[in-house]
């Protein structure tokens, strides 16, 4: 039986192998490279990819997805309400719509995130979507409902969400036209090879994520009282995509790559804090940090809610009593051993490799492929 020919559309990818951003992508990648029965071509920005995937964009098109790489990315170039934030998106959209037109020998698209189906031409082809929390925000925007309610009538179509939260509101938005299934990303197996030794004396906190005003929430504010003049120590990590003011007391380092994450901090955090405020989906770098055996201190949003079973591989908190009453819980050095366990025993089961993740879009492409052709 002839491979799938998929055409895989993204606006993230890294450049190396030291860059933080679209990594999570680059995964996906690589583990649907690595499967027989698909051949893959792909359109991204430029960065490291398997030998037998195709690279699609042409000069013009390599230069402009560097450029908005560069940027920040499309979703934060739309934030920032600037001429580049109105101008871009409607340059991406030209350039798929011109991709799509030209690679009309692929059997499906998987598309990388609601807006990149926009510019899908009417050539009757199965598409699957995956879904971040950042899409149901373009959701609200005038008009993008009802034009990818247009583009979906016109094939099979399977959204998949990486959390079970999101499948509610994007039933209610395309139920009636699209199946809706959640999928979980992978997580690299080097995670789960992790082993930590901690220093009950000076515990270390980790919070990994991109400085925005969002991303952070009252990390700061909360945080303050339990680490300023205190043995525990609070290490921020991610790059800064807004302007923001870091306390004295806070050990900032700048972006970490996952080699410094693997062997510089994972092994020696009492666990992962997350206080976001943002649209998340299911965020990566906690599937990694539960993977490497790190309880998770979290805000108590849906997003964290789908992930972090209370009491038993983390804790969720609502206000600076609870965050406090839960760091001093985690900090129990028997405590903490196991809420990791139980962290690292969820994601192996719930969540599993990207060799996992690919064979579960596989038995997706194969549905589609069969409701196409009925």
């Amino acid at each position: 039986m002839a491979p799938i020919k998929v055409l895989c559309a993204a606006t993230s990818y890294p450049a190396d192998t030291s860059d933080w951003r679209g990594v999570f992508i680059r995964h996906l990648v690589d583990a649907l490279a690595r499967r027989p029965d698909i051949q893959l071509s792909l359109w991204a920005p430029p960065g490291p990819l398997p030998d037998n995937v195709r690279y699609l964009p042409n000069h013009d098109e390599e230069r402009m997805l560097s450029e908005l790489m560069a940027a920040g990315g499309i979703a934060h170039l739309m934030r920032s309400r600037s001429l580049s934030g109105l101008t871009a998106p409607l340059k991406l959209l030209r350039s798929l719509h011109s991709t799509f037109r030209r690679e009309s020998q692929t059997d499906l698209y998987h598309l990388n995130w609601l807006q990149t189906a926009l510019p899908l031409p009417a050539d009757g082809k199965p598409v699957l979507v995956t879904v971040l929390g950042t899409d149901l925000k373009l959701l609200q925007l005038p008009l993008v409902k009802s034009l990818l309610r247009r583009v979906m009538r016109q094939r099979a179509v399977t959204i998949c969400p990486n959390a079970e939260w999101m499948q509610a509101p994007l039933e209610k938005a395309f139920g009636d036209i699209a199946h809706v299934q959640p999928v979980p990303f992978g997580i690299d197996p080097l995670w789960y090879d992790i082993e930590r030794k901690l220093e009950p004396k000076q515990p270390v906190w980790l919070a990994v994520t991109r400085l925005t005003r969002d991303k952070l929430g009252p990390l700061f504010e909360w945080s303050e009282p339990l680490f300023k003049g205190k043995s525990r120590q609070l290490h921020l990590l991610g790059p800064m995509q807004e302007q923001t003011e870091i306390p004295s007391w806070v050990h900032y380092h700048g972006p970490a790559t996952p080699v410094q994450l693997e062997t510089r901090w994972f092994p020696k955090a009492h666990g992962l804090i997350t206080l976001s405020e943002h649209a998340e989906g299911r965020p990566q770098v906690m599937l990694e940090a539960m993977a490497a055996g790190l309880p998770i201190l979290a805000s108590d949003m849906p997003a964290h809610a789908s992930l972090v079973q209370q009491s038993i591989t983390g804790e969720l908190v609502s206000d600076r009593e609870s965050y406090a009453t839960a760091l001093q819980n985690l900090e129990n050095e028997t405590g903490n051993g196991q809420y990791g366990a139980s962290a690292r025993h969820w994601a192996q089961e719930a969540v599993g490799t990207w060799d996992d993740c690919a064979a579960r879009f596989l038995a997706l492409y194969n549905e589609l492929l069969t409701h196409a052709h009925d």
